[in-house]
């Protein structure tokens, strides 16, 4: 038996359809990257520049991406089988590649481990599994659970993993990337340094008006 608060939050899930997530968040690369067997991702800044960058460790080794244009950075087909998966170490991380060969990095996904689920200027994502085993992610303005305002105003439901299995789903450290990982496909979103925006509370008050 569930409640009749948590069927009017199953209720408010389902009827609402996927849409894009709001200004100044925009797609990368416009769409879903494709990554078979994908086990999970986790983030660093580039050296230098400060960029997010968004590793990927899957079946067919690790990936490195630019979490601003998409592009790869780096490949290793072939990791070192003592290190390829997260779950050799207890920090779940595995050795960077390409311009952070240097370092290791915390990947969170199947094994375990979690990305940020808020940002210091007030956006936060949620998982809900309305019709488990598939998971719903939701953006919001509000401050999450209960979304008490229109869907796509103060909160817009952004993904459905109805076809594959979410790995994770969360924001990057700098609070400038947003990523869905699930074991087909990456999809990033981005926007600028968040000082150099409007918050999320001024967001919230020009859609009210």
């Amino acid at each position: 038996m569930i409640s009749d608060y948590q069927r009017r939050l199953r209720e408010q899930f389902l009827s609402v359809p996927v849409v894009a997530p709001p200004v100044p968040w925009r797609p990368v690369l416009n769409g879903r990257v494709p990554v078979s067997g994908l086990l999970g991702i986790g983030f660093a800044l580039a050296p230098g520049d400060g960029r997010d960058l968004v590793m990927v460790v899957s079946a067919d080794g690790h990936g490195l991406f630019d979490a601003v244009t998409g592009e790869k950075i780096a490949r290793d087909h072939a990791p070192d089988p003592d290190s390829s998966t997260p779950d050799a170490v207890p920090d779940l991380s595995c050795p960077g590649l390409g311009p952070l060969a240097a370092t290791r990095i915390r990947i969170a996904g199947l094994f375990g481990g979690g990305l940020h689920a808020t940002t210091e200027d007030g956006w936060t994502l949620e998982v809900v599994s309305p019709e488990w085993p598939h998971d719903r992610v939701l953006l919001s303005a509000d401050g999450g659970i209960p979304h008490n305002g229109p869907h796509g105003e103060s909160w817009w439901h952004i993904f459905d993993s109805n076809y594959s299995e979410l790995r994770v789903a969360g924001f990057s450290p700098s609070g400038r990337t947003l990523a869905v990982a699930t074991s087909s496909d990456l999809t990033l979103w981005t926007r600028q340094a968040p000082d150099t925006e409007r918050s999320v509370g001024q967001l919230g008050r020009a859609l009210a008006n």
